[in-house]
Formats: structure tokens, C-alpha cells, sequence
């Protein structure tokens, strides 16, 4: 209930997260589940690292970091989000993690694998889903300037609006140089001559 975010290890297994219990299900080819992790608070966004321990963001101020034996810890807090917290794994290594608050000037975050939480950007609307592209640059679904969208920003933390739309929520790269967007109301796929990093980590 209230499936909230999805993610793939590396063997191609899928994880969702369920805001409505706090918990993170492992879900089979063939439709079956099985609970991962309890105990998340409201589970929203949810990420792999290189070393395959998932990140769980509770959007009352938690992330979480589950190792690959299944033990929690709590990695990072947070302001509170008024929705939900989104989660990038970086190609560097570092969490990166949206949330909107009540400011309407948000911050993107990133967490270094210690867990020290750093500003990376700030001065964004509403900022929500997130990707990564193969030459490290990172688009937000946001508002910049008053104009809601795709926002690029670069890794020296040069932000532009790259694509243009009312009620843009998520976006995910695809094959062939594509992507995925999600708005409050359908999904798009937009033909777009960038290459996202791999969806798995390696």
C-alpha cells in the first residue's frame, strides 16, 4: 500500500518502498513479495550504493542504510519533508537526496559515505525526483526562477531549466538516449541525446 519509490540491485532484483508501513519489499520476477526492512518511519525515497547497501530516506528526518546482511542504521537526518525524500546515488560515491519543505527556496543535498551532510545546491521549488547523467551532471524535477521543469545542474553547481512543465514530479533516464517523466497525472517518454549513468550500480 502506498508504494512510494523502486530500486534494482545488482542482480536485478526490485525494492519498494511503502510509505504507508514503513517498510521495504523485495519483489520477485513473478510478483511475489517479501519484507526487506521494517521500521523505516514513512519510507519514501530509496537507493543502492556500489557496495550494495540500500538507502532509505524517512521523510520525518531519517536516512537510513541497510548493509547487505540486513542490519539498520541510521546514516543521515535531515529536515523534515512536507512529501517525500528523493534519493541519487552520485557517481562519486555520495547520496544525494531531495525533500521539499515549507521554504520555497529548497536544497539539494549530498552525503559523503561518512554520512556528512553538505549543501550542494540551493534555491529550488519544490524539488522532488532526481538522476544523474553518464558526465555527472544531476536533474532535478523543480522549479528555478519561478519556472517548474527538468533543472540540470552541473557538478561545479551551475543550475539551468532544461525542460519545461507544469507538474513535473520525477524522471528517470532510459535506453537510447531517453527518459522517463513523471508528472502528478501520467508518464511521458521524451527522446533526449543524453546517456544517463547506469540504472545498476557496478
Amino acid at each position: 500500500m502506498n508504494a512510494t519509490a523502486i530500486a534494482f540491485d545488482r542482480q536485478g532484483q526490485m525494492y519498494v518502498s511503502s510509505r504507508h508501513d514503513g517498510a521495504v519489499y523485495r519483489v520477485a520476477p513473478n510478483g511475489t513479495m517479501t519484507t526487506y526492512a521494517e521500521g523505516m518511519g514513512i519510507a519514501t525515497g530509496i537507493a543502492f550504493d556500489r557496495n550494495q547497501n540500500l538507502y532509505v530516506g524517512d521523510r520525518s528526518g531519517t536516512i537510513f542504510k541497510i548493509g547487505r546482511d540486513q542490519q539498520v542504521f541510521v546514516f543521515a537526518t535531515l529536515e523534515p519533508s512536507v512529501s517525500a525524500y528523493h534519493l541519487a546515488m552520485g557517481p562519486q560515491g555520495d547520496l544525494f537526496v531531495t525533500g521539499p519543505t515549507t521554504s520555497s527556496f529548497d536544497s539539494v543535498h549530498r552525503i559523503d559515505p561518512q554520512g556528512t551532510v553538505h549543501k550542494f545546491f540551493r534555491g529550488l521549488g519544490r524539488p522532488q525526483g532526481l538522476a544523474f547523467d553518464s558526465n555527472g551532471n544531476l536533474y532535478v524535477a523543480a522549479s528555478l526562477s519561478g519556472k517548474r521543469g527538468i533543472v540540470k545542474i552541473t557538478p561545479e553547481g551551475k543550475a539551468g531549466l532544461e525542460v519545461a512543465g507544469h507538474g513535473l514530479v520525477g524522471l528517470a533516464f532510459a535506453p537510447g538516449r531517453s527518459v522517463i517523466l513523471a508528472t502528478t497525472e501520467a508518464v511521458h517518454h521524451l527522446s533526449w541525446n543524453i546517456q544517463g549513468l547506469p540504472l545498476l550500480p557496478e
